[in-house]
Order: structure tokens, then sequence, then C-alpha cells
């Protein structure tokens, strides 16, 4: 089977001619997501296409063989999770739909690994709140989801999780219940616990042990020990830059839980605290000289065995000296690419889950023996894409004007070249991290059309330091806007970029700033595309936007003087970096693009901008998603709207722009 995985991978790297199709890139991915049974023996495999429903395909891993699985015929399965070795759950969804024209949730169902046996857990349809703590053996309501974690996956029970939605604020989440079900007769009870839970984690056993309570911007950690008793173990600030803040990671063991955390440095890294005694270990256990830790744990047999974690790509660290062995026999049979493995939580068998991809290869998934070392491949989540026509993507570092080293993604076109065409694609968040190092779709979708790709972690934004994020707090239009500007000049200035043929893009916070962009600094930039864009921060965060809104009441409260600025204290402010309040100096052509029903930047940012965008007899582009939310959920939507940027750059900075 290698050989055969190995082949694909060359037929992939065959001669580019014309630019791949856009379908290619924004289509369904074809493989989506691949989970390994308890025992190792079972892979089950969620697949798609464009003309199927999603569903669940149950291989046996020695003859790679069909020996169950399931679909719904009116529903895409969703997320899926093995009970055990068994049984498994999953979730519903509908890709064919826009978000407003959804009206369920993903429900719950479990069904026998050989998908004879399919009972229905949880509704996803609409029906009330369901917020009893009485056991009960009826349909669970359909505001239960399943929890990130798997869980111990040796019985019938899982926990999962209920928010429960305040009847005074909307859509917002008051509180969120844990409890645990029990998939084969559909009983189940709540878990009791103090505070106003927010978050919930299991620990190595598969038992909740970590509570998170949000309350008045202020969060608070408690531990469940083993009998089942509650202890804070910490309190922060919920908002902003506390170098002391903790955040629960995984389990160490019975003993030691591990927190991300800074210890008065930059960089957050991964510690070992002390349960007993509430302290934390001196040195990190893991530390990275360029970014924040963030990871997740792997444990297997119940206890630790190694970790996934992202720096630039993802990578693992393996504890165990069995899958650390694996892992360098994967990396060395697939050479230049990153293979993540993940082992089975009660394993019996020899088989290892491996996912591996690159810059310029989507995701692929295989199955590898770590006695055998036989390496079978099953298949990418886009088969059609190949890799010769791909981008290469490199993580730079630039100057900003105060000095501030900032990071960034740079994607070039397969044949390179100097002085080429840009896109300045700006995230959304805007506190988060942007990219990755790997195949992008957006990107890489540019960079067949012949464009740089300039992907700016600007200030503020979150993974690669305090000193680079808190640097971003209340910046919104000023300093975080000179870094994506700064970015330019260095492209202009390293001979990436040709200065008189670059655009800026982006959605949500990165719709704000090319909005932004093109009234601060219209000399630098041709064009600008905005979708789902934020255009006046009051706006955003006034209460008269309530109803609409899916930001938390808690956020605009406590969050946003901290991160954004005061309401009334920096309302001139506001005033200067308001793409709303300063529509007549957008003179370079825009794409403005909005669903109708977004809840994260509602609606009336797009409508209020394109009234004054209209009066101000603006060069501008509108589109209008009806149906569609804070992104586009349907291929029609993505396929329609990377069409019209596709266009719209060829008019403006490609081969037919007027020069």
């Amino acid at each position: 089977m290698i050989k055969y995985f190995l082949a694909g991978l060359a037929t992939m790297a065959g001669l580019a001619h014309a630019a791949p199709p856009v379908q290619q890139f924004f289509e369904s991915a074809h493989y989506k997501d691949a989970k390994l049974s308890p025992s190792g023996r079972y892979l089950a495999l969620r697949v798609g296409s464009n003309e199927a429903r999603d569903s669940v395909l149950v291989f046996d891993n020695e003859s790679l063989k069909v020996v169950g699985g399931g679909r719904l015929a009116d529903y895409d399965v969703g997320t899926i999770r093995w009970v055990n070795d068994n049984r498994l759950l999953y979730t519903v969804a509908d890709s064919t739909v826009a978000t407003g024209d959804k009206r369920f949730a993903p429900g719950l169902y479990a069904m026998s690994r050989d998908g004879k046996e399919n009972r229905q857990l949880a509704e996803h349809r609409f029906s009330g709140s369901g917020t009893g703590s009485h056991i009960k053996s009826r349909l669970e309501p359909w505001n239960t989801f399943l929890m990130d974690e798997e869980g111990a996956q040796d019985s019938d029970t899982v926990y999962v999780e209920r928010p429960i939605w305040s009847e005074r604020a909307g859509y917002e989440i008051e509180r969120t219940e844990l409890v645990k079900l029990n998939t084969a007769t559909g009983q189940s009870v709540t878990l009791s616990h103090p505070g106003n839970a927010e978050g919930w984690m299991l620990d190595h056993k598969g038992e909740p042990s970590i509570l998170v309570a949000a309350k008045d911007g202020r969060e608070t950690i408690y531990y469940r020990n083993a009998d089942g008793e509650w202890r804070e173990i910490a309190t922060q600030a919920a908002y902003g830059s506390d170098m002391d803040a903790i955040a629960p990671i995984g389990f160490y063991d019975d003993k030691h839980l591990l927190v991300k955390t800074r210890m008065k440095g930059d960089k957050a890294a991964l510690y070992l605290m002390n349960l007993g005694t509430g302290k934390l270990d001196p040195s990190p256990l893991v530390a990275m000289a360029d970014f924040d830790f963030n990871g997740s744990m792997v444990y297997s047999k119940k206890r630790l065995v190694g970790l996934h974690y992202l720096a630039d790509a993802r990578s693992s660290a393996w504890f165990d000296p069995a899958l650390k062995a694996a892992q360098a026999e994967v990396d060395k049979q697939l050479g230049g690419m990153v293979n993540i493995i993940t082992p089975p939580t009660q394993p019996e068998t020899d088989w290892l889950l491996v996912v591996s991809y690159s810059d310029r290869q989507p995701r692929f998934y295989s199955v590898y023996n770590s006695k055998t070392h036989e390496l079978k491949g099953l298949g990418s989540a886009r088969p059609d894409i190949k890799s010769s026509e791909m981008g290469r993507q490199d993580f730079v570092k630039y100057r900003a004007r105060d000095g501030l080293e900032v990071p960034a993604w740079l994607t070039l076109p397969a044949k390179e070249g100097k002085k080429l065409p840009m896109v300045v694609l700006v995230h959304g968040g805007p506190y988060v991290r942007g990219n990755e190092w790997g195949w992008n779709a957006e990107s890489q979708f540019l960079a067949s059309r012949g464009y740089a790709v300039l992907a700016p972690e600007f200030r503020g934004s979150t993974g690669y330091g305090m000193k680079l994020f808190d640097a971003g707090l209340k910046q919104w239009g000023l300093k975080m806007q000179h870094d994506i500007a700064d970015s330019v000049k260095w492209a202009v200035e390293k001979g990436i970029a040709d200065p008189a043929r670059i655009c800026i893009m982006g959605g949500s916070y990165g719709g704000y700033a090319t909005l932004m962009g093109l009234i601060n600094d219209p000399s630098l930039y041709r064009c600008g595309i905005a979708y789902a864009a934020v255009t006046d921060i009051p706006l955003q965060y006034s209460s008269g936007m309530a109803v609409l809104s899916d930001l938390p009441s808690d956020y605009k409260a406590y969050g946003v003087p901290v991160l954004v600025g005061d309401l009334e204290k920096d309302a001139a402010q506001f005033i200067a970096t308001s793409p709303l309040q300063q529509a007549a100096r957008i003179k370079r052509p825009l794409l403005l693009a909005h669903g109708t029903d977004d809840r994260r930047v509602p609606v009336p940012h797009y409508n209020k901008l394109r009234s004054a965008l209209t009066d101000a007899k603006a060069d501008a582009e509108f589109i209008e998603y009806v149906g569609e939310g804070h992104g586009w959920s349907t291929l029609k939507t993505r396929l329609d709207f990377w069409g019209r940027v596709e266009k719209f750059l060829d008019k403006h900075i490609g081969p037919n722009a007027n020069q």
C-alpha cells in the first residue's frame, strides 16, 4: 500500500497547465476526518463529495475493507467519535443550506460499528432548553454537544456539554452544563458543580476534573478530586494581559496538571502544576523561542504518552519510546511532510493513525503498523489538487516602524518571480493567531492565479508572545494598521511585490482592516476586498445591536474596554478609525460582501456602509448573500464569491489591470 500512496504523490507532482478551477480549492473536502477505534483495529473515516451527503465508513485496518458505517438520507454526518470499539457517536449537519436557513442543531446519534443499529440520542431541531438535572430516558434536548476530548472510550457512557442560552440576552450563553449520557439506554444525568460554568475538561482517565467558571470579567478554575469535591485552584482576569494567568491543558498524572502560563516571560510555555500544593515547577516541560505553547495531550492506556503542538507547523513530542520510534520511521517514509501520528486509547493492535500534509499538499490519511512498519494510504482531503501547481509558503519576520518585530506568512506562486502583484491577506479576530504552515485554500487559490500572498500577524495577534499581543491593545485602525502597511513596504523593498499592483483583503476584523487600509494608506493599495467586515466599532459593541449579535455581554462589558477601547472615553478615536464615518475617503476600488444572517458582525454594518459609499459615489461593488452568516457555508456562495474575487483582482492588479 505504501507504493500506492507514493504513486499518488507522484501524480500530484505532474506538470501544471492552466490554473486549477476555483472549485478544487473551495469545495468540501473529500476525506474530512478520521478516528482510530480504542483498540486500534478499526478506523472511522468521514467522507463526502459534491454529489453525495457526508457519511462515515468503518475500515478494518488489517484488510482495509469496509466493515461498517452509515449515513442519513437528508443530512450530512458531522463530527464522529468512538464510544468504545463497538459503538460510535456522530452529529449531523447540512452543507446544502446557508446559515440563516438552518433550523436545527447538530443533534447526536449512536450507531453500532457495523452500522446495523442506529439510535438518536439528542434532538436536532430546536425544542426548548432541557435544563433539568434528574435522570431521564428520552431524547436529549437540541442544545447537547460533544466535548473536545474523546473520553475514556471503555464503556457505553460519554460526557456531553449543554450550553444554556439566556432568556434575557438573545444569543448569549449563560452557562454550560456537563451531562453524563448512556449511549445504549439514552439515560442521562447532569453533573453538580460550583460557579457559573463556562468550560469543562476531562482528565487522562476520561473523567470531568477541570471546570472554568466566569463572572464579571473574572474566571475561576476548579479542580475535582477523586472524592468528587471541587476545589478552587486559580482566579484571574478573563481579558487582557495577566502575566500570571494559567490555562489548563491536560493531566500529566493523578497528581499533576499541565498548564499554559508565561511565568513572567514573553512566551507562554507548558508547566507542571502540583495539584496538592498548587505550585508550578520552576522549569517548563515544553517551551519555544518564537511561539506560545499551543497543543493537546495524547493519552493511551490512561496515561500521557505524548503531545501534539503547534510551532510554525504542527508537530509532536513523545514520552513513549515506541511512539517516538514510530514517528521517526513514518517521517523517513514520508519525507518533506508533516506527519501527525495518533495511537489508540486502549491499544490491542499495532496500528496508528497518520495525517500528513505540507504547504503544497492537502491532508492525506494513512494507517501505520508500528510492528511491521507497513504504511497504508487511505486518501487525500483534496485529491484533485496537484502539488506542482501550489506555491511555497514561508514564515518571515519584518520590522514595524516603531521597531517591533512582526511575523508574517508569505506564499509565492509555483513559478515564483520578482515584483509580483500581491494580495495582503488580513486575518480576522483580531486577537487570534491567523495562520500556520500548511496548505491553505485562500492563499493557494490566490497564488495559483499568479499573486504573491502576504499574511501579517500584526500586533494583537496571539500565539507569538505577550509583547506582540499587548502592543495591539486599543490599536484598531492605529498601530495594528501600521503593521499591515509596514508589511507591504517590506515586501516592496525585498523585491517581492510590485508597488503599483497591491490589493488588501480580509474578512471580519480583516474586512475592517481592509477598509481602514484604503482610508489610511491609499497610495499603498490599488484595491480592497472586504467581507463580513466590521465597519464601525461603536456599532459592533453598542447595546442596540444586542438582539442581532452573538457577542457575550460579559465580553462587551469587560473585554471591549481592555482590548478595543472605552465606547465613551475613546469616542473621538473611534470616529477617526471608523470606516463608516470615514467612508468618503475610500477612493480606491472596493469589493464589499456580507451575509444577511451574520450574527457576529450583523448586516447593518454592511447596509450603513453601502449607503455611505453610494452617497460618496465610491468605486464599489456590493454583494449580499441571503441566508449566509459570518463566512460562507455553502459551495454555491464560495464559488460565487471567489469567482468575483478572481475577476476583481484581474481587473485591478492582474494581467488585465489598467495601470
